[in-house]
């Protein structure tokens, strides 16, 4: 069953909680091996025999999953939450390997918070998380907190980020919390921290759509 938000071309494939459960199962342990894959790419020292035979296995394998393909990515939402879940988002999908691999928590204190590790696949200055990063990061958590778990229809009108110190690769820490509300604009406020402290700092304003205000 398919939905959509008012004024908005946003299809919904509703999925009950089991199913949910079952595709996370299927999906997620992929997209971590290709995680894994791309890591390995990056750190490699083999030899050339050898990478030229991985480039095979590894050609063999996008042929296998090539083999049937979605006219588009799905997103799906869950029965019980009201969550959107999209596959393909480049921040939290599950399927996507480019994201982070984030799990995003709801503190008693309505806080979201992420605790992660980030890789050699998002490294900007030698050992250092790239600061585009950085900002994928803290744009998705403010917004996780501005639209309640992604359950109210908000979107990015203006980020700030203040870059206190380089942030190290390795295990990180992120959370974001609502600042106020004045009409149709949520302000978030968010940090991203290594072991030594925070290493950015995020001020978020968050904009109803047109569509859903008049949708009430």
């Amino acid at each position: 069953m398919a939905e959509a938000h008012p004024g908005a071309e946003w299809p919904f494939d509703v999925v009950s909680g089991d199913e949910y459960a079952r595709l996370a199962a299927l999906y997620e342990p992929l997209t971590q091996a290709i995680r894994d894959l791309v890591d390995a790419g990056l750190r490699t020292g083999v030899d050339d025999a050898t990478i030229a035979a991985a480039r095979a296995s590894v050609e063999s394998v996008t042929q296998t999953l090539n083999s049937r393909q979605h006219e588009r990515t799905r997103t799906l939402r869950h029965a019980d939450t009201g969550r959107p879940l999209a596959w393909a988002n480049p921040a939290v999908g599950l399927r996507n390997a480019i994201a982070p691999p984030m799990r995003i928590e709801r503190t008693d204190d309505d806080r979201w918070v992420s605790d992660f590790t980030l890789g050699a696949a998002y490294e900007g200055p030698p050992n250092l998380v790239h600061g585009g990063i950085c900002a994928l990061v803290l744009d998705h958590l403010l917004g996780e907190a501005a639209s309640d778990g992604l359950t109210k229809p908000l979107f990015t009108g203006t980020i700030t980020l203040r870059y206190l110190r380089g942030t190290p690769l390795g295990p990180l820490h992120a959370e974001a919390w609502i600042d106020r509300a004045d009409g149709v604009k949520t302000f978030a406020r968010g940090e991203l921290s290594d072991a030594d402290g925070v290493t950015v700092e995020a001020e978020g304003i968050f904009i109803r759509p047109a569509w859903a205000r008049d949708a009430g």
